[in-house]
């Protein structure tokens, strides 16, 4: 295993470039920040090239277990002083990877499925909502997530870490919002898009079956364009003067409801 103690090691300076968004878009990388957040890449087919490891952080003792059995992924040690300005997390772990950035496209998705599940996204705009919003989506077994223009890198690694991990179990991809409607249409897809101003509620829609939950930004809301183009608009009641909620508590409501009406719909029929 290779030693590093000094932040001008060339690896390190690499390491530090990488925290800009831009530079991990040109070099088509990633920082994954935590153990288990790389597990959990690795298990979904993650391709990891380096992981950057302080035993001096790692509460395991020094087990690395499954990680330094892996062939072809290459471990560095480093010191304290050096994994803290390389690491993401306030209180790390001392395990820091770097991997290939996943690769999606619009028409490889799965739609064969007869009660199919997509949470579309517009105008995202905070890692730590985008993140929260990939876990709840997983833990409801949401099918597909698309990001229509990404106000923020999808792979920051403030997203992975608010996603715990769970956006390599369920990677969310980029399109636009004309190419996601045609992709809703052509696949029978109903919309019901999450906006104030609807008058049904979203206990009222049948969020059964082939169907899309869209949301907006934390700060508009969805864009004319989709209020326009979605089958449906439906809202969450809120009492008092407040008319929002944070978009993530939205999405988990919402998701949550489709599941709900799911599985009652599957017990009525047993």
């Amino acid at each position: 295993m290779l030693s590093i103690n000094s932040s001008s090691n060339p690896a390190i300076k690499e390491l530090i470039r990488l925290r800009k968004a831009g530079e991990r878009r040109e070099k088509n990388m990633i920082l994954v920040d935590g153990r288990r957040e790389i597990e959990l890449g690795l298990q979904a087919g993650l391709k990891i090239t380096d992981i950057f490891y302080c035993p001096d952080l790692d509460q395991s003792a020094g087990d690395l277990g499954s990680l330094s059995g892996r062939t072809g992924l290459k471990i560095s040690e480093v010191s304290e002083a050096v994994f803290r300005k390389i690491c993401y997390k306030e209180n790390p772990d001392g395990f820091l990877a770097v991997a290939q950035r996943p690769q999606t496209a619009l028409p490889r998705l799965k739609t064969s499925s007869g009660d199919l599940l997509v949470v579309i996204l517009e105008k995202v705009e905070k890692p730590g909502n985008l993140g929260a919003i990939i876990r709840s989506a997983y833990a409801a077994g949401v099918d597909h997530i698309i990001i229509n223009e990404a106000q923020t890198d999808i792979y920051n690694p403030n997203v992975i870490r608010a996603s715990e991990g769970y956006i390599f179990k369920l990677p969310p991809m980029e399109a636009s919002s004309d190419d996601t409607i045609r992709w809703l249409e052509d696949n029978k897809i109903r919309s019901y898009g999450a906006a104030t101003s609807a008058k049904k509620e979203y206990v009222e829609a049948d969020l059964r079956g082939r169907c899309a939950i869209v949301l907006g930004s934390e700060a508009d809301g969805l864009s004319k364009k989709w209020l326009k183009s979605a089958d449906e608009l439906i809202r969450i009641p809120m009492r008092g003067d407040i008319d929002s909620l944070n978009v993530s508590v939205s999405a988990a409501i919402i998701i949550f409801e489709s599941l709900r009406q799911r599985h009652l719909s599957q017990k009525k029929q047993i």
